[in-house]
């Protein structure tokens, strides 16, 4: 299985600084991994338009690639071993200065539709690195990307919405982000990544619990 193809975009971004220091990578994930989180079709209630502008509005309708999903889709299983190597982790130490040790993997595919947005955050916390994959295609999808903001919640740049693309930040106090509201004429897939501390609570919501030796 190919494990570089992380490690080669991360690699070939150069870090931004404003209005927080970020990576704009592209072509993250190996084809047929993609692949399979394109043709992955998971129930209805996991789709969903305005959630109040918080993830957490939709509570008990989030996808998250547990070990048992992993178990049942060869593609997801691939995924999850790319993010959890050792070589994996030390590139994002290594490149971003990532605090990875100790910290466990999570995955959550994100099925927005119209009406969707979200508020201003950091994402601050348990969390030790974000990385938001767009996985939609067509025309309009390129503008989908993440909104960056100032401390005071002014968009201030816009992340790609491209097909495997990703954008990658440490979570901080000035890791401030969101979706401005805008038309979705299609559903906006993006994979989230995630590794968290030991304090995270939600340990069902973990694609791998331990870090790989």
């Amino acid at each position: 299985m190919e494990t570089n193809c992380v490690i080669a975009a991360l690699a070939a971004a150069p870090v931004t600084p404003w209005p927080f220091p970020h990576w704009q990578l592209y072509d993250v994930l190996p084809a047929p991994v993609a692949a399979a989180l394109v043709a992955w079709v998971p129930a209805p209630h996991f789709m969903g338009g305005d959630n109040g502008g918080q993830r957490a509005g939709r509570n008990g309708h989030r996808l998250f690639i547990t070990p048992a999903l992993q178990a049942a889709n060869t593609g997801l299983e691939h995924l999850a071993a790319l993010f959890d190597t050792a070589q994996t982790r030390a590139a994002f130490t290594n490149r971003c200065g990532a605090r990875l040790e100790n910290a466990a993997l999570r995955l959550e595919l994100c099925l927005d539709t119209d009406g969707f947005w979200l508020e201003p955050h950091t994402d601050i916390g348990a969390k030790r690195l974000t990385l938001l994959i767009p996985l939609s295609m067509g025309a309009q999808a390129a503008e989908w990307g993440t909104d960056l903001m100032t401390p005071r919640g002014d968009p201030v740049a816009r992340a790609s919405g491209v097909f495997n693309s990703g954008l990658l930040f440490i979570p901080s106090a000035h890791s401030w982000h969101g979706f401005i509201p805008r038309p979705l004429a299609a559903t906006r897939r993006t994979l989230i990544v995630n590794y968290v501390g030991p304090e995270w609570r939600a340990t069902e919501e973990l694609a791998r619990r331990v870090p790989a030796v």
